[in-house]
């Protein structure tokens, strides 16, 4: 069965370019202060979110990494919908400054799962494939 009905237009997120330039100095410094310092900085950057979460599931982590991934997807969904996105459609992973969100979801659907929240995983790991089943695979 095909859908007659248009698809909602991609949300692409406007970049932050001194964000992002905190957070590339961040990444070349490679330490979690360097990523708290961006992230107290600049707390509605999802991207600053994004490391912290991920470093927190390395560790082993999985309660620290819950609360970092979901302030990143909560400040990601508040962007979205500032940019027009209506709950669902298109949030393209092609587009560098949706990938801090996207990332965010990801860590979310990980974390969820290591701390035994099943439901919760599977629906951040759809939401994730639906947002961009690019996005789904370039970061499983």
């Amino acid at each position: 069965m095909q859908n007659l009905l248009p698809e909602p237009p991609a949300t692409r997120l406007p970049a932050d370019a001194e964000a992002d330039e905190a957070l590339a100095s961040a990444a070349a410094t490679g330490t979690v202060e360097a990523f708290k310092a961006v992230a107290a900085k600049y707390p509605a950057y999802s991207a600053a979110w994004a490391p912290l979460a991920a470093d927190a599931l390395n560790s082993g982590e999985p309660v620290t990494a819950y609360a970092y991934a979901r302030t990143g997807y909560h400040r990601g969904l508040d962007a979205l919908r500032r940019n027009g996105w209506k709950g669902h459609g298109p949030v393209p992973w092609s587009h560098e400054a949706n990938q801090g969100f996207l990332r965010c979801l990801h860590s979310l659907s990980l974390a969820a799962a290591a701390i035994g929240e099943a439901d919760e995983a599977a629906r951040c790991a759809q939401f994730l494939r639906d947002s961009d089943p690019a996005a789904a695979d370039a970061l499983t």
